[in-house]
Parts: structure tokens; C-alpha cells; sequence
């Protein structure tokens, strides 16, 4: 008996066929096994494929975005407050120092412009101070950078070193040292077609201190002439237009104009008029700093001197044996000095201002008694054996070059010495290379 089928009692579902030799529209491609309800024809896969290389990309470009929004946020929020140098407490920020750097950078510039505008060879003036020294830094950023960030820390000691002096620096302190910059004398200007004889002389306002580098202060030793006759490079300017003399409002209207010109160079190079304002407030305080280390009315030590300069303390004191047992000074200056210059003049210096000598020896000379030997004293060249032939005094007054010359090797070594005091009371971080401008 055969079995019957089982049925559900529902009608069944009829099958459509497709005419002979036909088949579904579309289904060429779908594959043995494959539901025709899940078949994708070409241009949808290449829709969906254009959909998601859309998304990919819009994604990239929003990840790039997230990053230049993050490098902006680091670098034009986050990073400027960040501290590279703290002095005694105060902190010296990558924004105060990026503006240090671009004003030093933009003077330097403005310098070498006006050495060739002036028709120098500049090529030439690279093997002089203080050109070298310019175009080292303007040339090589970190050299610029490093001076950058430990002249502001000098300034934060000096400021405090001024402070504690009760040197303040005012308006009227800052606005002198504007006129001084560009050369401008007030009194000067305003005696201009005076009769001279119906005024009292006008002052001098000295040249501010504006070199980059400090120039160092001439050494214990001296050379013949014939042999201190270094030969330098010669350079042609081109020939001097002499000009008519300008009139008093003249004169003031240049001095407005080149202040003028200047703040708008350096605001073109993109320093704030708050950069330049503290730059010529930090002139102020040096040139009264400098004055208080050494006064316009001082009187300056002159001193005629001979030393013998040996390599060894040892040797110093085997001179220095041989003078007290009577032998010659200036035959042992010719037989062994090896300072030579003043070595065939019998260790002759001649007199002098006491303050071109190097610091050691220019103590020793001036706590020396005329005609006694000092020393060994040692410096940076040696051992010295000294004796001070006379020592007099002159009225400052008189010597107003000598005074300033004085004044700025001075504040020089006070601030080189104020550095060292204060050695435990700075710190530079690293990381100041990271944040010179390299463009």
C-alpha cells in the first residue's frame, strides 16, 4: 500500500516557469545557490562602493582637521604660555621670548641693510666685529636664540638690581634714551644758529648701549707699535654729499621721522609697539644702571705700569725672587716675558686709564703702592709680576669718552659678576630650542 502524501489542507504554491529559453531579467550573474532577493546588480555595488570611498574620505579630512585644529591649539594657545626660563620667581614665557627674538632679529637686519646701503662691502666687514657677530645671528637662528634668552634672564636681574638701588626708570628716562638712539640732542638742536657765546654749552647725551655683543675690555698686555699695527680690511664708502646745515625744526622733524620709520619697520616684521616700548625701557635702565656704577663727574684713575708675564705661578715667583734680590726689571721683562710687546720695552706699559686692563690686574694696580712689586697675580693670559710707577687722578669732566668707555665696561662686568651671584636663583629649560623661529 503505498503512502499517501501528507498535506496541510492549504492550496499549494504554484511555481511560475519561465518561457523556454528564458530567464529572470538581472539573473545572469546570480551563482548556483544564491538568493536572487540578495543580488546586487553592478551599478548598485558601484554605488555602495562610491558611498563608503565618500565616508573614508570624509573621515581622513576630519582627521586632518582635528590635527591642524590641535597644532593650532598647541601652538597659538597652549605653548606661548609655556616657560622656558624662570628669574627669582618670575617666569619668562615662549610668547616673551619669541617677541625678543623677532625684535633682535628684525635690528639686526635693519643693521646689515643700512652697513650696504652705505655702499660697504659686507663680504669684507664679515671678518670685523661687531658685522661678524651680526651676521652669525641672523644667519644661524640658535646663536641668535641662546643670546636672546640669557639676555632676558639679564634683564630680570637687572631690573631687580636696579630696584634695590632705588633706580627707577621713568618716562622722561625712556624718552632721553629714544633721542639718544637715533642721535638726537634736544639742547643741541635747539642752540642750532644761537650765538654760542650767549648760552651756556649744550650736554652730551651718550650713545645707548645697542650692540648685540658686548666688546671685551682691552687686555693687560700692549705690543709695540710696529707690530700693534694690525693690517684690516679696508673698505671704500661711497664719496660723502656734504649737505646744507639743517635748521633747528629741521632737525627735530628727522629725529621724529627716523623714530617714526623705525616703529613702522618693525611693526612690517610683525613686533608689537609694546616689544619696541620695552625695548628702548630697557636701554633706560642700563644707561642708569651704567651711571650709577660710574658717575658722569667722576674722576678716573690713571697709571703708568710694568709687568712680567710667565706661564706658571711657580716661575711668577721665581721672578718675583730675583727682582728682590736686585736683578734688573727690565732685563728680566726682555729675557723671559711672554707678553713681547711690552717684553723688548723692558715690561713697559706706559699710563694708561686703569680700567683697560683686565679685571685682576687692574685690582692689583689699584691696591699697589707706587714702586712696590705685586703679584703673582694671575689673569686669563697668565702670572704677573707688577710695579706701579705713578698713579694720578683726572677730572671726569675733562674726559667724557673715557667716562662712558668706563661706564659700559663697568656695567658689563657688574652684570657678568650679578649673573654669577645669582646662579642658583635662574633656570633655563631646554626647551627654548624648540621654540626659535626658523623663518
Amino acid at each position: 500500500m503505498s503512502k499517501k502524501s501528507q498535506t496541510t489542507g492549504l492550496p499549494k504554491r504554484r511555481r511560475r516557469r519561465s518561457q523556454v529559453g528564458q530567464t529572470p531579467a538581472g539573473s545572469e550573474n546570480v551563482k548556483p545557490g544564491q538568493d536572487e532577493s540578495t543580488y546586487k546588480s553592478r551599478a548598485e555595488r558601484e554605488a555602495q562602493l562610491q558611498k563608503w570611498v565618500v565616508r573614508g574620505i570624509a573621515a581622513l579630512v576630519l582627521v586632518l582637521l582635528v590635527l591642524v585644529a590641535g597644532t593650532f591649539v598647541i601652538e597659538q594657545v597652549i605653548a606661548p604660555g609655556q616657560t622656558l626660563a624662570v628669574v627669582h620667581g618670575e617666569d619668562i614665557t615662549v610668547q616673551q621670548f619669541r617677541d625678543e627674538y623677532s625684535l633682535e632679529r628684525s635690528r639686526l637686519l635693519l643693521q646689515i641693510n643700512r652697513v650696504q646701503a652705505a655702499g660697504f662691502d659686507l663680504q669684507q666687514l664679515a671678518q670685523q666685529e661687531p658685522y661678524r657677530t651680526w651676521l652669525d645671528e641672523v644667519n644661524l637662528p640658535d646663536q641668535l636664540g641662546l643670546r636672546v634668552i640669557n639676555d632676558m634672564v639679564d634683564d630680570r636681574l637687572l631690573a631687580q638690581a636696579a630696584a634695590a638701588r632705588d633706580i627707577a626708570v621713568d618716562e622722561a628716562a625712556v624718552r632721553a634714551e629714544v633721542e639718544a638712539f637715533f642721535g638726537f640732542d634736544p639742547t643741541e638742536a635747539a642752540l642750532i644758529g644761537v650765538d654760542p657765546t650767549a648760552t651756556p654749552p649744550p650736554t652730551i647725551t651718550p650713545t645707548p648701549f645697542v650692540s648685540p655683543t658686548p666688546s671685551p675690555p682691552p687686555t693687560a698686555t700692549s705690543t709695540p707699535d710696529a707690530e700693534a699695527e694690525e693690517i684690516e680690511p679696508t673698505v671704500t664708502p661711497q664719496p660723502t654729499v656734504v649737505e646744507p646745515t639743517l635748521s633747528a625744526e629741521e632737525v627735530r622733524q628727522n629725529f621724529v621721522d627716523n623714530e617714526q620709520n623705525f616703529r613702522s619697520y618693525l611693526a612690517r616684521e610683525g613686533v608689537a609697539e609694546a616689544i619696541v616700548d620695552s625695548f628702548f625701557e630697557r636701554l633706560a635702565r642700563e644707561r642708569l644702571m651704567a651711571e650709577n656704577l660710574v658717575s658722569a663727574d667722576s674722576s678716573l684713575l690713571y697709571v703708568d705700569v710694568r709687568h712680567i708675564l710667565v706661564e706658571s705661578e711657580a716661575e711668577a715667583l721665581e721672578v718675583l725672587q730675583a727682582l728682590q734680590n736686585g736683578e734688573s726689571f727690565a732685563d728680566l721683562a726682555r729675557a723671559i716675558s711672554t707678553d713681547s710687546g711690552s717684553g723688548y720695552r723692558g715690561g713697559e706699559l706706559g699710563e694708561a686709564y686703569v680700567g683697560n686692563y683686565v679685571r685682576p690686574f687692574r685690582e692689583a694696580i689699584e691696591q699697589a703702592e707706587i714702586g712696590e712689586l705685586a703679584g703673582p697675580v694671575e689673569s686669563e693670559f697668565g702670572f704677573h709680576i707688577i710695579q706701579v710707577r705713578s698713579k694720578a687722578e683726572r677730572d671726569g669732566a675733562e674726559l667724557e669718552a673715557q667716562i662712558e668707555r668706563a661706564q659700559q665696561q663697568e656695567f658689563a662686568q657688574f652684570v657678568e659678576d650679578l649673573r654669577e651671584a645669582n646662579r642658583d636663583n635662574f633656570e633655563i629649560d631646554d626647551s627654548w630650542l624648540d621654540y626659535v623661529p626658523r623663518s
